[in-house]
């Protein structure tokens, strides 16, 4: 229950582990730094997971699967992949009581594997452009880990495209970046800064890698999608060409990109309070519960109209039916604001003879009575206004601590505030001053910005400024 909840002001850590935990999202597997996704977790990724592939396919991308396991020498062959993925390899030995001839990795991500089939298909301009997504599970061996943000095994989607020409894959790397930026946006109520990653940062293989990057309520960010320009690198290695229109034998260009159950874990870590949950409505899996409120000479009467609204607002909303009286009306309103549930309606015999309803908001705790006869009609208005308070909400906490400091000893004093948030300020473009820059705060560049420098001059060398770039502490 949200009364053995770790506050958020005394332990924010533990919080977050608590609302996982108690609001059964997930818990903790016998395979090291894996976890078990629970039915209520799995459903909020089936929300994510619903709406990402209906925009994917919007937009002309079809889903696929590549095998789990890849040959050794495939990740070999691209040396930026390798270097980026060794530490984090899982690799297969034996198989069927026998070492194996060639080892395997278990897929940290699919571009070599699924670039050695694209040499198979593509052979002319006529079989591109070539759009697939897969979702699936890969592996990493993270070394420390924690429940949905960094587990050694994941569920995540990964798209793979091919295109004729470089202008295209831009294109398409940028129309993917702004996919995840609406849906961040428009579905999870989260507010995203993004932009090119700078060369340290970005995805190992990679010519660019654009991110959106998002402000927990710790002050601390975290990169919640990911969209690559491959440019050549890959389609060269697997010796990936095509007969163009004029005749001519063309390295195929690429992207790549991504998201994960990662953004369980930043649902959860951008919106939720000391109660628990705090589901988005668009994102949640039960939009709606009625709590039916009765003793047992007003038990028929009162579970009879609970089921008549129950009938009619599920034919357009997720709702369930709560009629459990073996718990206090108070533990079931409690567990109703642990699991996130955006609105609450309560039904009794007092609000039968007044002929309305108590509808309660999660996000604001605000409750009101509403005529029966009109409850169809508030309930899609309140649930766009929970929605839109939960964006402008993140967005303004967000703003609040977005910082623009005038000097490196003020950006390091920001870094080592309670609640460190984003500090935009200009950059020399250099790896020696983003790395001392890291060795003094532990903050990271997240983003280059499509704006210019606030100040002509660098503020962690003092050179000129060449760049205008958001810096936190990632998780």
């Amino acid at each position: 229950m949200s009364d053995s909840i770790t506050p958020r002001s005394k332990d924010y850590s533990n919080w977050y582990l608590d609302i996982i935990l108690k609001a059964k999202l997930a818990d903790y597997s016998p395979v090291r730094g894996c976890m078990v996704i629970r039915p209520r977790g799995f459903a909020i990724w089936e929300a994510i997971q619903s709406q990402l592939d209906r925009m994917f396919k919007e937009s002309g991308h079809l889903n696929a699967y590549f095998p789990l396991l890849i040959p050794e020498e495939y990740i070999q062959k691209e040396a930026d992949h390798i270097e980026g993925f060794a530490p984090e390899l899982a690799i297969v030995t034996h198989g069927g009581g026998e070492k194996l001839e060639k080892p395997y990795i278990i897929r940290p991500t699919s571009e070599t594997i699924i670039w050695s089939m694209y040499k198979q298909w593509i052979h002319s301009y006529r079989d591109l452009p070539l759009l697939l997504n897969q979702w699936a599970n890969v592996m990493r061996w993270e070394k420390r880990t924690r429940l949905f943000l960094r587990t050694t095994e994941f569920l995540w989607q990964e798209g793979h495209t091919a295109h004729a020409t470089k202008e295209e894959a831009q294109e398409e790397t940028q129309h993917i970046f702004e996919i995840y930026k609406n849906f961040a946006h428009n579905y999870m109520a989260m507010y995203c800064i993004g932009g090119k990653k700078s060369e340290s940062e970005k995805f190992a293989g990679a010519v660019e890698t654009y991110s959106i990057e998002s402000l927990m309520q710790d002050g601390k960010v975290i990169q919640a999608g990911t969209s690559h320009f491959l440019g050549q690198n890959f389609a060269r290695v697997f010796d990936v060409q095509f007969q163009s229109e004029q005749g001519s034998q063309e390295y195929v260009w690429a992207t790549s990109w991504g998201v994960s159950t990662r953004l369980i874990g930043a649902l959860i870590m951008a919106h939720s309070d000391d109660k628990g949950l705090l589901l988005p409505p668009r994102l949640a899996p039960t939009q709606i519960i009625i709590q039916a409120i009765y003793r047992e000479n007003t038990k028929n009467e009162v579970l009879t109209c609970a089921q008549s609204i129950f009938d009619e607002l599920s034919e357009s909303f997720r709702c369930v039916l709560d009629t459990d009286a073996r718990h206090s009306p108070g533990w079931r309103f409690a567990e109703s604001e642990l699991q996130g549930i955006p609105i609450r309606i309560e039904i009794g015999q007092k609000d039968i003879e007044k002929n309305s309803c108590l509808v309660s908001r999660r996000d604001t705790g605000e409750k009101n009575a509403i005529p029966r006869n009109a409850l169809g009609s508030a309930i899609a208005p309140l649930l766009n206004a929970i929605q839109t308070n939960m964006f402008e909400r993140h967005k303004a906490f967000t703003e609040e601590h977005t910082h623009t400091p005038d000097n490196y000893t003020e950006l390091k004093s920001l870094f080592e505030g309670p609640i460190p948030g984003y500090c935009i300020i200009p950059w020399d473009g250099e790896l020696s001053s983003e790395q001392k820059l890291k060795e003094d705060t532990k903050a990271t560049i997240r983003a280059i910005l499509d704006q210019p420098p606030p100040r002509s001059t660098c503020i962690i060398s003092g050179r000129p400024a060449k760049q205008c770039v958001i810096v936190g502490k990632a998780y």
